[in-house]
C-alpha cells in the first residue's frame, strides 16, 4: 500500500508539473499576443472581408457550384481573374479588388472553400481545379475577350493546371483570327508565391519532425478526408485561440511587426475552412507537379512574385520557376512572407499592373 501511494504521489506530482508547464506556455502566449495587439495597427480600419460585388454561381463539370463575383465593365479589353490559394478564399484579395477597382475583376472561391460548394474528395486534385478554373472562365468572359491570370500558392498551381489541359489558349493571339480560332485568349499570367511540383507543405518544421511528418501525415489525412475524426479536430481548431494568431502570423508572415487585424483575418479565413477540405487538398498539394505546363505559360507574359522570407514556398524555389518558364521576369519581395499579397499588396498591384500595361 506504502508503495502505491508514492507512485500515486509521483504521478501526481508528474502530472502537475506537466499542467503548471502547460499553463506556463498559455501565459506567455496571452502575454505575447496581447503586446501585439497593444501596437498601433494600421489595417484596424481596414474592411477586410466586407468588400464585395456582382455575385453569379458557375457550374463545374461534376456540377460542384462555383462562387464567382465581378466587377468592372464588360467591355474593358482585357480581365483580370484572381485564384486564391489553399485553405484560402477570395477575400484574401483584399487590396488587389480595392486598388485594381477601375479593371474588370473576375474573383472565385475554389472548391471547397470560401462560398463554393464541395465535391467528390476524389476530385481535390489540382487538375480538377484547372478544369474549374476553364469552367469559370468560360461563363465569365465576353466574347474575344482576353483575360491576365493571377493565382496565389495552389490558385498559381491552378494555372498551370489549366495550361497543361488547354495549351490553345495560351498560344499568342493572330493578327486576324481565322474561324477555328477560341473567342478566349490568355495574354498574361502573375504566379504568386507558387511552385511547379515538389510541395512540401511541412518543410518549416525542424528537420527530425519534418521526417516523421511527411511519413505519417499522408495516412492520418486520409483518415480525416474520410470523415474519421473530423469533428474532433474541428473543434479543437476553433478553441485554438493565440497558439492559431501565433502560428499564423509566423507562417504566412515575413514581418513580424505585421498588423493583428490582417492576421486575424487570415486566420478566420483559415478557421472556416473545413478540415476534411484541408486533409483532401494537403495530399493534392504533395502530389503536385506541373513542370510539363510551364512551356505553354512562356508563350505569354509571365511574372513570378515572391516574399524573400515565405516558410511554405521558398524565395529559391520561386526563382526555379521563373528560370523555366521562357520570358518569365522575377519579382522579389523584400520581407514578405508567403501572403504577400496581404504584406506587400502595393509591390503585387504593382507587377499586376505592369504586366497588364505590357500587353
Amino acid at each position: 500500500m506504502a508503495r502505491w501511494r508514492q507512485l500515486t504521489k509521483a504521478g501526481g506530482l508528474a502530472v502537475g508539473a506537466l499542467a503548471a508547464g502547460a499553463g506556463v506556455v498559455i501565459a506567455a502566449e496571452k502575454i505575447a499576443v496581447g503586446r501585439l495587439r497593444l501596437r498601433p495597427d494600421p489595417a484596424a480600419g481596414e474592411l477586410l472581408g466586407q468588400l464585395r460585388d456582382q455575385s453569379l454561381t458557375v457550374l463545374a463539370d461534376d456540377g460542384v457550384p462555383l462562387h464567382v463575383e465581378i466587377s468592372g465593365p464588360d467591355e474593358a479589353p482585357v480581365t483580370i481573374v484572381f485564384s486564391h490559394g489553399y485553405t484560402l478564399s477570395q477575400d484574401v484579395w483584399h487590396f488587389q479588388r480595392k486598388a485594381l477597382s477601375g479593371a474588370r475583376l473576375v474573383f472565385w472561391d475554389q472548391r471547397g472553400h470560401g462560398r463554393s460548394g464541395r465535391g467528390d474528395p476524389e476530385r481535390s486534385t489540382i487538375g480538377q481545379l484547372g478544369a474549374d478554373l476553364g469552367a469559370v472562365l468560360g461563363a465569365t468572359m465576353p466574347a474575344g475577350g482576353r483575360v491576365v491570370l493571377v493565382g496565389h500558392s495552389m490558385g498559381g498551381m491552378t494555372i498551370m493546371a489549366l495550361a497543361a489541359q488547354r495549351p490553345e489558349l495560351f498560344a499568342p493571339a493572330p493578327d486576324e483570327p481565322g474561324p477555328d480560332e477560341p473567342g478566349l485568349k490568355v495574354a498574361g499570367t502573375v504566379l504568386i508565391a507558387t511552385a511547379a511540383s515538389g510541395i512540401d507543405p511541412g518543410r518549416w518544421l525542424p528537420a527530425p519532425l519534418r521526417l516523421v511528418a511527411r511519413q505519417t501525415a499522408p495516412m492520418v489525412l486520409r483518415s480525416v478526408s474520410r470523415g474519421w475524426p473530423a469533428a474532433v479536430i474541428e473543434r479543437s481548431r476553433q478553441a485554438a485561440g493565440d497558439v492559431a494568431f501565433l502560428s499564423t502570423r509566423y507562417m504566412a508572415f515575413g514581418d513580424p511587426g505585421v498588423s493583428p487585424a490582417m492576421v486575424d483575418f487570415l486566420e478566420r479565413i483559415i478557421r472556416a475552412t473545413p478540415v476534411e477540405v484541408v486533409a483532401e487538398f494537403y495530399l493534392a498539394l504533395v502530389d503536385h507537379d506541373q513542370e510539363a505546363a510551364l512551356g505553354t505559360l512562356g508563350a505569354v507574359p509571365c511574372t513570378v512574385v515572391a516574399g524573400d522570407r515565405d516558410r511554405l514556398i521558398s524565395a529559391r524555389r520561386s526563382g526555379e520557376l521563373a528560370a523555366q518558364i521562357p520570358g518569365a521576369e522575377l519579382v522579389l519581395v523584400p520581407g514578405a512572407g508567403h501572403l504577400v499579397i496581404l504584406e506587400r499588396p502595393e509591390a503585387v498591384n504593382e507587377a499586376i499592373t505592369a504586366l497588364v500595361a505590357r500587353i
